[in-house]
């Protein structure tokens, strides 16, 4: 019998997975329910690659290249080393530690694993205690249509290094995706404490999983608080590619985007101390206002923001 989630988490990329394991350190971690984002999933090499399930798992099982930020920790590039020579493509880095997944992943699913199935069995090899899930084992791409035209989302991000300018976005099979049933009935269970969006990128990260017609009804039908940790502070992104997209949509670099993204879903949001003086212009908004130190610099930071925000729920 699997355990009831209390606490579900909508996480992508490096962001979501630092609050997640701050989650998965504050409160009892077999009630947490960690719901990841697959748009960014792509086949490489013949190898079924997830980047941001992987990216979880590792940050969850402490095993997370925190100097680098994404891959595992005491990587070596043996394998890289050997391909380029050989003429294979080398615009991805798979690293030797990192190919292991890669590599039992493919041949889990070519044995009839479904992706949630393969996600479940490295996270107890790992010894993560909370539930991790994909949001769908449907397929689902981030598409980003760029000046340079429509781009696939690790083309735009790896190969491009988020160079061309984006114009907007393309969820590529959502709208017929089904959301993984787990966390649909995480999400409109009547036990929910609390449903945390993650710092994670709001277009790339969380915007495949809203896509989902299922799971954002249960979002938006969820009774629990909703909480948004803002991904901006200071008027610039704490990481990756947010920042640049904002401004290349036309839209302001600041929490209060995020406030306005958002204000159909949540009902709090967390802000750093640095854009105190946005609490007012958010209340306004319906929401709930958290004004903290924001900043995740290191493990200890993951779990104190966790905490407090925790603490500040009363959940």
């Amino acid at each position: 019998m699997k355990p009831e989630a209390t606490y579900v988490a909508l996480a992508g990329g490096v962001g979501g997975a630092k609050f997640a394991y701050g989650l998965s350190r504050t409160i009892d971690p077999a009630a947490l329910l960690v719901a990841v984002n697959t748009g960014d999933d792509f086949e490489h090499l013949g190898l079924s690659i997830s980047p941001d399930l992987d990216t979880v798992c590792y940050t969850l099982a402490e095993l997370d290249d925190t100097e680098r930020g994404w891959g595992r920790a005491d990587e070596t590039w043996n394998f890289m080393d050997a391909l380029a020579p050989l003429g294979g493509p080398s615009w991805f880095n798979l690293g030797d530690r990192d190919l292991a997944i890669h590599v039992l992943r493919t041949q889990l699913r070519s044995n009839g694993a479904t992706l949630a199935e393969a996600t479940k069995y490295f996270a107890g090899k790992l010894g993560i205690a909370c539930r991790i899930l994909p949001m769908s084992d449907d397929r689902v791409a981030t598409i980003v249509q760029t000046d340079a035209g429509a781009l696939a989302f690790q083309d735009y991000f790896v190969r491009q290094q988020c160079k061309p300018v984006a114009r907007g976005f393309v969820y590529e099979g959502a709208a017929n995706a089904a959301a993984h049933p787990e966390i649909l009935e995480a999400l409109e269970s009547p036990t929910l404490k609390a449903l945390f969006i993650c710092p994670s990128n709001p277009w790339l990260s969380v915007g495949p999983m809203l896509a989902l017609p299922a799971l954002k009804r249960s979002v938006l039908q969820c009774k629990a608080p909703r909480v948004v940790i803002s991904p901006i502070i200071g008027g610039e992104a704490v990481k990756g590619p947010a920042a640049k997209l904002m401004r290349e949509l036309n839209i302001e670099v600041s929490p209060s985007s995020i406030a306005r993204h958002y204000a159909e879903l949540a009902t709090a949001i967390v802000i750093d101390n640095v854009d105190a003086d946005l609490r007012r212009p958010m209340e306004r908004l319906g929401l709930n206002v958290l004004v903290t130190d924001a900043l995740m610099r290191d493990r200890q930071d993951r779990v104190r923001l966790a905490a407090e925000i925790v603490k500040w729920m009363g959940a």
